[in-house]
């Protein structure tokens, strides 16, 4: 269903997204991030954070799950973005940050621990990792794609079944396209180091 709607509205999507400012959320991750660490974009969209970070000096990997995403993706940022899922990533502690921009989403509440698992997995000890979702509570169907949507306590009990990681701060945000009103909860999470 979700995967349907990438692959006949990626330009569109593209289109949409790809000029949105989201410079103040990148303050609060990249200021945890050590300089030129090893950043991925996981489920990347059209590459702009992907290519922001890059631009900034980081070392960036991204991956998407349309394949129409990944060639909008790679053509935009210069980056060879991967096609994968979530369930297919099986980096070792390879990312001194991970960035989830309105991805992880898209996955059935059901599915998101064992995503989250291997994203926590690929993350180095004492990494941040940044996640956001639509603000609320339970899982729809929009406009033909599906969405998990979370408010804080949601957030954290789907954190409290991934051991490795904690939630440093959460904070609510307006959408920052100009033609939406939605609310998104953010977070910032940390891996804790190795005992």
């Amino acid at each position: 269903m979700t995967m349907t709607y990438y692959q006949r509205n990626a330009q569109t999507f593209f289109d949409a997204t790809v000029g949105v400012d989201m410079s103040s959320l990148y303050a609060s991750f990249l200021n945890r991030v050590v300089p030129g660490g090893r950043v991925l974009d996981a489920g990347c969209g059209s590459g702009r954070d992907a290519k922001a970070f890059s631009t900034l000096g980081y070392q960036v990997e991204a991956f998407d799950a349309s394949a129409e995403m990944v060639e909008l993706a790679t053509a935009y940022t210069g980056l060879p973005v991967r096609q994968m899922t979530f369930n297919t990533l099986e980096d070792e502690e390879r990312y001194d940050g991970i960035w989830c921009c309105a991805s992880l989403l898209h996955l059935p509440q059901a599915k998101l621990p064992e995503a989250m698992q291997r994203l926590a997995r690929a993350l180095k000890p004492g990494g941040v990792w940044y996640l956001s979702f639509k603000y609320g509570v339970g899982e729809r169907e929009k406009e033909g794609r599906h969405f998990t949507d979370l408010n804080e306590a949601g957030l954290e009990a789907v954190v409290a079944a991934v051991p490795q990681v904690s939630i440093i701060e959460q904070w609510a945000t307006q959408d920052k396209r100009p033609d939406r009103d939605e609310v998104w909860l953010n977070a910032l999470l940390n891996k804790h180091l190795s005992e």
